[in-house]
């Protein structure tokens, strides 16, 4: 009777054990569900900002006792609203020291039009930071004058941008901070390649690329000036060093000005240029690229820029720069 008792107990005993070992696992499956949940908000929470859109990023710090950051270099045709929310935007980039609007329009801009602009600088500067804004009238409308020499300029980098695209603070000083790394060199977001023309049917040795073409290959030749860094220099080179037979070639076609530009740096580095990711959006309608004949007229420009130079100045590479601070997988 007491050895059955005993082992009754024993069971008894058991079975609260197994119990409270089953208890004690749930309980820890549960706590370290908690865990990743809390962990998982954290992150989102964190990351919030990057979701909700271009205005509101988080940018590094610059040494502002210098005046060593860059100079908004932004073209613009009758878009008003568009340029107003360019403005708008970069004046709020910590590395921004001056903007330089080209104007190629019949008329001088408007005095409302330099009131707003005028006090978007101001007003959107931060940390004591004066913000210079200036117009280049132009009588003639050229896309030549997108690079024209900059007289006394006060940075020697320039972000040349269109108007109809806006990049997060972010992403322009990221892209700030890999040029500074190769001042020589373009930096920038939209990358382009030219081909070999393999096929006998098509007259031209190269072939434009587009960015289908740089996705399948991974490999670019080109950054397109609506949206890179470059050193100073260029502009001045661009003007008075340019072939003026390629200088007329840009003006008649209305085309290509951004290629000849890739030329020109290429041909003084013998490097490629550097693609740095980041952020787009689109604020504006479609420009000429969504035309018909578009890559066509492309391919040409890149031919006959090789006849002018009398090689081919690209230098092909499959580097992208990619801030690690943001990326999960690097």
């Amino acid at each position: 009777m007491v050895a059955r008792t005993s082992l009754i107990s024993r069971r008894t005993v058991q079975k609260f054990r197994q119990a409270a070992i089953s208890a004690a696992g749930s309980l820890k499956i549960k706590l370290l569900l908690f865990c990743c949940f809390i962990f998982t908000l954290t992150l989102l929470a964190s990351r919030t900002p990057s979701f909700l859109g271009w205005g509101q990023q988080s940018v590094p710090t610059l040494d502002r006792n210098s005046r060593k950051g860059y100079t908004l270099l932004i073209n613009t045709w009758k878009r008003y609203d568009l340029l107003k929310q360019s403005i708008s935007h970069y004046t709020s980039c910590p590395g921004l020291d001056s903007i330089h609007i080209v104007w190629s329009e019949p008329d001088p801009p408007s005095d409302s039009l330099l009131k707003f602009l005028n006090q978007a600088a101001k007003s959107n500067a931060k940390d004591g930071r004066h913000i210079d804004l200036t117009f280049d009238i132009n009588k003639e409308d050229s896309l030549n004058n997108r690079f024209k020499e900059i007289k006394n300029p006060i940075t020697d980098a320039v972000f040349s941008i269109d108007d109809d695209i806006i990049f997060p603070c972010s992403s322009v000083e990221f892209a700030f901070s890999v040029w500074r790394s190769a001042p020589d060199a373009m930096v920038g977001f939209v990358p382009r390649i030219h081909l070999i023309n393999q096929s006998k049917e098509n007259r031209y040795p190269y072939i434009y690329g587009g960015w289908w073409a740089v996705w399948w290959t991974g490999t670019y030749s080109m950054i397109l000036s609506k949206a890179s860094f470059f050193h100073v220099k260029y502009l001045r080179m661009y003007t008075n060093e340019m072939p003026a037979s390629l200088l007329e070639y840009v003006k008649r076609n209305r085309n290509c000005e951004d290629i000849a530009m890739s030329f020109l740096v290429a041909n003084a580095t013998g490097a490629p240029p550097i693609w740095a990711k980041g952020k787009i959006y689109e604020i504006g309608s479609t420009g000429i690229s969504s035309l018909g004949g578009h890559s066509n007229k492309r391919t040409e420009c890149v031919n006959r820029f090789v006849s002018e130079f009398g090689r081919m100045t690209l230098v092909p590479t499959t580097v992208k720069a990619v801030d690690s601070r943001g990326t999960w997988f690097w």
